[in-house]
């Protein structure tokens, strides 16, 4: 399940130091959307995830545990760096998604482009958009080199109460039905500590994600060439 790029928003500015950090829990409701088909998706996935900034660009990682059955059986990574010593919004940007699961490893993918970000001036609204070469180290040949397109975004509204987030990614796969893959992950969170009374410290949110595939989700039935769109609840802790 992939997390990514909540990006905590400042990419697209000139910042000494910054720094984010959040930890999410998730409850997915693919087993009772989809039933037997999902029969091999877990149920709760935690995820910490982090976003840091300095005067040469930005850092971002997250890792997903996905647990079945009291059971860690899958961890899911990706990090990202990128880089600018420039004042134009467009930066240098390299990454690697990669994981485990108890039935073998992911196929790691290395990536490398340019990234366009932009943000308001109170950084309650920003967006990211990111063209990039996708190498898979353990795809057969011919089906190494690919593309990807992403984007990101995150909106802060009602004084800071609500989060609307996500990102959307779009890839090429020649081993896919149609060659293309499709993912992506919208969030809507309350933040609770712009309520009324409470305190600024108590940094939690509550929310809901839906995963939204097509090509990407593997079934029981081993072959990922349909479109899914599973929800999930979820609380947030920021540090």
């Amino acid at each position: 399940m992939k997390k990514i790029l909540l990006i905590f928003l400042v990419l697209s500015v000139p910042v000494i130091s910054a720094a984010q950090l959040n930890v999410q829990m998730h409850y997915d409701f693919g087993h009772a959307l989809y039933g037997k088909e999902l029969s091999n998706r877990q149920h709760w996935t935690a995820t910490i995830e982090n976003f840091s900034a300095d005067k040469w660009g930005s850092t971002y990682f997250f890792v997903d545990g996905n647990f079945g059955d009291n059971v860690m059986e899958s961890a899911y990574a990706e990090f990202s760096r990128e880089l600018r010593f420039w004042k134009a919004p467009v930066a240098v940007h390299v990454e690697y998604n990669g994981g485990l699961s108890n039935a073998g490893s992911y196929n790691d993918a290395y990536l490398a482009g340019v990234a366009y970000n932009w943000t308001n001036k109170d950084y309650t609204r920003t967006f990211s958009v990111q063209a990039m070469y996708r190498y898979l180290a353990r795809q057969k040949v011919g089906t190494k080199h690919s593309w990807q397109l992403t984007a990101v975004w995150g909106i802060h509204f009602v004084k800071g109460l609500c989060t609307f987030s996500g990102y959307a990614d779009l890839s090429h796969d020649n081993s896919v039905n149609g060659s293309l893959v499709f993912g992506s992950e919208p969030q809507f969170w309350f933040n609770l500590a712009a309520l009324k009374g409470v305190d600024d410290d108590f940094r939690m949110s509550v929310g809901a994600e839906v995963e939204i595939t097509n090509n990407l989700v593997w079934p029981a039935s081993g072959i990922n060439n349909r479109f899914y769109a599973i929800p999930t609840l979820a609380v947030k802790w920021a540090f």
